[in-house]
Order: structure tokens, then sequence, then C-alpha cells
């Protein structure tokens, strides 16, 4: 079975990029594969440092564990100052090519201005950096506080039909490259 792995990038509670990762992966699990989030907001992570272990962070290997046991990955980023949060790309930098390399990863980004891909290409720069995929499909959030109502549900259809392509494309390309079944 594909295994897929959330990471939302956020630490603010009930945040868009939260709520991105929610919809992402109900329809990923809708598709047959089984996903784990990992949220950060939960786990003790130092700031990375360079070193290769951080005993005294046992969240540190929970994280590398998970996502070396996933097929893929959906990474959610917020936009920050035209670039991906602090609290992702400090959550990558803990993990190396013997956990990333060979992932699928979907990405996503949210914004509450307009809609761009600096985030998004900051993310594929990354992952592509430790061999990993990025699929084609990717998706910005742009004006997020428009986008969502409070329940968390998409009140654009586009968007939500997006999120189905985003969904099949992740599945479909994980299957192909990781060579698993649904």
């Amino acid at each position: 079975m594909v295994k897929i792995v959330g990471i939302n990038g956020s630490l603010r509670s009930g945040s868009y990029s939260s709520q991105a990762l929610e919809i992402a992966v109900s329809r990923v699990q809708a598709l047959g594969a089984e996903v784990e989030i990992l949220d950060l907001r939960e786990m003790t992570l130092p700031f990375c440092n360079g070193e290769d272990e951080y005993p005294t962070y046992p969240d540190v290997e929970k994280l590398r564990r998970s996502v070396k046991e996933a097929d893929g990955l959906i990474l959610v980023t917020p936009e920050y100052h035209g670039s991906v949060s602090g609290v992702i790309k400090n959550a990558l930098d803990l993990m190396s090519f013997e956990h990333l390399e060979g992932k699928v990863a979907g990405l996503i980004s949210v914004l509450g201005g307009q809609s761009n891909s600096n985030a998004l290409n900051d993310l594929r720069v990354i992952i592509r950096w430790v061999h990993g995929w990025v699929i084609p499909e990717q998706i910005a959030v742009g004006q997020a506080w428009k986008v969502f109502n409070e329940e968390g549900k998409l009140l654009d259809e586009k968007l939500s039909k997006r999120f189905d392509d985003f969904a099949q494309s992740l599945v479909d390309n994980t299957c192909k490259l990781r060579g698993v079944s649904v």
C-alpha cells in the first residue's frame, strides 16, 4: 500500500495551511493511500545545527523514521516573506538524503496575498537537491482568508478540482516511481 506523510509548515493553531493539508490528505485517502500527518506543533524539534544525531530530541528520530518509511510526501507551507516557513525548512534540514531520496512530493503553499509560486519553487529546489521527485501539480492558495469556510471546507469549485487533480497525481506518480500499489 502506498504510504504518504503530510507535513504542515505552520505552527499557528487552525492555520489555513493545516486546513489545506487536511483537504489534501482526505483526497489522497479517498484514493486508497495510507496517510500519516506529522504535526510540527506537537513535536519538539531543535534548530538544525548540522549534526547527524540529536539524542535529546526523540522527535527528530520520529520525523526521520516516518519520512524514510513513506513513499511520498505532502508538504504544505505558508509563504513568509516570499519563501517557505522556517518551520518546514528546519524540519527538512533535520533530514538527509537517507530519509528524503526517492520520495515523491506534492507541494502546497498558502498565502494571505495574491497567489504565486515563490515558496513552491523553493520547496521544489529543496526536494530536488535531496534527489526527491516533485509532481507537476502544485497548489498555491492565494488570499486564503477568502478560500475556506468556518469548517475549513473549500469555497471555490475550481480550487477543489485542483486538490482532486493534485491527489490523483500524487498517488499515481508515487505508485509508478516507487513501484507500489494503492
